[in-house]
């Protein structure tokens, strides 16, 4: 499954997270570092070992750096290295790390992502503290990063240093991932200005950012694009000097640890007990104490099962296991204050001396008894009001190697989009959740193997270990997408270069964009006119060759501009196309009306509520301006806003497409653009020179499109499939005097 062809491993892999997965243990006079059994550790070993040819440097021990609750004095003298880790431990302050982690991190991020927002408590100092956090995170990668290293930042405690580290070594791999649900951008707008924009500035200085589900993924893309400015294309952010790839990487679990575990002596004594002592049908749960875990509502919901079914009385048991968590916290204490009471209420209200509805206990579980209550239940009751992923539904599935059992799963959790065979429900819907239990009981075996069969199958092929690889593997295509879009911005022997190919060819054509190629961007679009210069350089050029202007423009501006010019001249991005010597105005084949009556009311709502901007009907399709807006930034935020808002209204039957131009938000049909355009006329004639120059992003289409022998130029220094860059406008004229300077008039 491995896929890291032809990249190079100079450099080590350092892994960021906000904790250290090692603990020192003091053995008489001698102390050892002893790592922890998690995922993501497990996952890191498996990518080094199973890798010989990997985006990092496989050989070197791996980096880890993170906080340690250990003092400096504590842990001076002790060795911080074993078989596989070097860690690199970051010191906090009390006061800052109070502050930061359980003021920033768990008061206002945690409830506001997990859609909590009453519970989210906005503080200035702890913003200043995690900002301070961040920075000392910073500080310790600084000191070990070397050329060639890859960095892999974790989570929502260290959402400021991807960009902190991108703008101190532009040159190093980042990626970073977000293992929590990120917010729609109606609850991640609460968080103030220039909190927002710290947050997803930092996050864009990796290079692959992470996150487990497609939704989590299009509520950033919102963010960015509305935060900060940001458009996206099929998930590919271009900042300019470089591109974000930006997607979901469920992670998963060690299928074959679980799945093995089934048949270990210590598991099947812990299933045998829990078995023995257990009524006739099994019910269970596990969580650690939190909120967002939907305990209460589980409670309520198994209630309600309870009183619409007297039936399963005696029959049934309901074994929930809380794991502490933050219980010194009061807001804690009091949920599980309230889990103790509810608890109590049903089983007094529906057991008696021989039977106990509900065995509720507060504490952790060792492995081979949490696998042993997987395997022994009959339903694994899964219910959190918001979780990133849910691992524990994962985890139930992987054991359960008899492929019977019955997993019902809220709506609400990450793991949902891949576990569509179990019994969703939403949590907080007491009356469906009665009914999933009563569903789950009566489930025939054979359908209960048939639906388990079906998502151990899914977790078995993406485990643990392949989301790791996905996410390196998309690093790695990233590096191949920049290599794709580089910039070469042309030299004079570039440049020259280009001129003797010209000068040796004969069946030449050449495409010109208009604004910001001929023509130079102005406050007015009516007053972007080409020069005198410009005009009789054209004219001398398309005496001889082939010369196609190109442009989003309606075919009245192109008209008065170019009439006096042997020149062809396609109009609306492709939709119009008028041949040199013709008068008439050819309508693409393509084109079909009667789109323009449901958008054009959205365009104009939102150009009355941006003064300057407006709308422009062209025949083949609707423009919104904003170049002449009052407030630029303002006006800035509106287009955003107006893009996400058409991308989502326009239904895929309409075939339409926004094209986010140079100050301008236009829509228009997809079976045409820039691209099918110029094809058409290269494929008309056996042409041996075809040269290309556009400044928009509506250019890129012709670039793609274009043979690989064309020379294809972009204005400015965007990434571009264009293989060449000029700096401005301006060079455009010189370079095209000097192309054509050796060739009689």
């Amino acid at each position: 499954m491995k896929d890291y062809n032809n990249s190079k491993n100079s450099g080590r892999l350092i892994i960021v997270a906000y904790r250290l997965p090692f603990k020192i243990v003091q053995e008489e006079d001698k102390s050892r570092l002893v790592q922890n059994s998690g995922g993501l550790v497990s996952a890191v070993l498996s990518l080094v070992s199973e890798q010989e040819d990997s985006i990092f440097n496989a050989t070197e021990k791996i980096q880890w750096v993170g906080f340690s609750e250990n003092s400096p004095e504590e842990l001076k003298g002790q060795s911080m290295t074993n078989e596989s880790f070097q860690a690199h431990p970051v010191f906090i302050s009390d006061e800052i790390n109070e502050n930061y982690y359980e003021g920033f991190c768990n008061n206002l991020i945690w409830p506001l992502c997990h859609y909590f927002p009453s519970l989210a408590r906005f503080d200035d100092a702890y913003f200043d503290a995690y900002q301070t956090a961040n920075k000392l995170f910073f500080d310790k990668v600084n000191e070990i990063i070397q050329p060639g290293d890859v960095v892999w930042v974790q989570d929502y405690q260290l959402m400021l240093l991807p960009d902190m580290i991108r703008q101190q070594h532009p040159l190093n791999k980042i990626g970073f991932f977000f293992h929590i649900p990120f917010p729609s951008y109606e609850l991640f707008r609460m968080l103030p200005v220039n909190w927002r924009k710290a947050i997803v500035d930092g996050i864009l200085g990796a290079d692959v950012v992470g996150f487990h589900t497609n939704d989590y993924v299009e509520y950033f893309l919102k963010a960015a694009r509305l935060v900060s400015g940001y458009g996206n294309k099929l998930h590919y952010i271009n900042m300019s000097n470089r591109i974000v790839k930006v997607d979901s990487f469920p992670i998963s679990i060690d299928f074959a640890q679980f799945n093995n575990a089934y048949d270990t002596s210590e598991v099947i004594s812990a299933r045998e007990e829990a078995r023995s002592s257990l009524k006739e049908k099994i019910i269970f749960s596990v969580d650690r104490l939190d909120y967002s875990k939907g305990i209460l509502h589980r409670l309520q919901g198994f209630m309600r099962f309870l009183e619409n079914h007297p039936e399963w009385h005696e029959r049934v048991c309901f074994v929930m296991v809380v794991v502490p968590s933050r219980d010194t916290i009061e807001q804690y204490q009091n949920m599980k204050m309230e889990i103790d009471q509810t608890v109590g209420a049903i089983n007094a209200s529906f057991g008696n001396i021989y039977w106990q509805p509900i065995i509720y206990q507060y504490r952790s579980m060792s492995y081979h008894e949490l696998v042993g209550m997987y395997t022994a239940s009959d339903i694994a009751l899964i219910t959190p009001v918001r979780d990133g992923m849910n691992l524990v539904c994962k985890e139930y599935v992987a054991s359960r190697k008899d492929e019977q059992g019955v997993l019902i799963l809220s709506e609400m959790a990450g793991a949902a989009e891949e576990l569509g065979e179990a019994l969703i429900i939403n949590p907080l819907d007491n009356q469906g959740i009665a009914d999933a239990i009563n569903e789950a009981l009566l489930m025939e075996p054979e359908e209960q193997q048939k639906r388990m069969k079906a998502m151990r199958e899914r977790i078995h092929d993406y485990d643990v270990f392949a989301w790791t690889n996905d996410f390196f593997t998309q690093m790695l295509m990233l590096e191949q997408e920049h290599e794709r879009l580089k910039q070469v911005f042309l030299t004079n022997k570039g440049i020259d270069n280009i001129r003797k190919a010209y000068e040796a060819t004969s069946r030449r054509i050449l495409f010109f964009d208009y604004d910001g190629t001929l023509a130079p961007i102005v406050p007015d679009p009516a007053k972007a006119i080409i020069s005198e210069d410009i005009r009789k350089l054209l004219l001398d050029i398309a005496k001889r060759d082939t010369v196609v202007i190109i442009s989003g423009r309606d075919r009245r501006f192109l008209d008065i501009h170019f009439k006096d010019l042997p020149v062809h001249i396609i109009a609306e991005h492709g939709a119009l196309i008028k041949t040199k010597g013709n008068d008439e105005w050819t309508l693409n084949e393509s084109y079909e009306e009667n789109w323009k009556e449901s958008i054009k009311p959205i365009l104009n709502m939102y150009a009355k509520r941006c003064p300057g901007a407006f709308v422009e009907e062209k025949e083949t399709s609707l423009a919104w301006h904003y170049r002449t807006a009052d407030d630029k930034e303002y006006a800035a935020r509106r287009a955003q806003e107006l893009s996400w808002q058409l991308k989502n209204f326009i239904q895929p039957e309409l075939n339409l497409q926004i094209i986010d131009g140079n100050k301008v938000v236009e829509v228009k049909k997809t079976a045409f653009n820039k691209g099918t355009a110029a094809r058409s006329f290269v494929e008309e004639n056996d042409y041996d020179f075809i040269l290309a120059i556009g400044d928009d992003t509506t250019d890129e289409d012709m670039f793609e499109a274009l043979p690989d022998t064309s020379y294809t130029i972009k204005v400015g220094d965007d990434l571009s499939a264009a293989r060449n860059h000029i700096r401005n406008q301006e060079e455009v004229f010189h370079f095209l005097s000097f192309m054509v300077s050796s060739l009689p008039e």
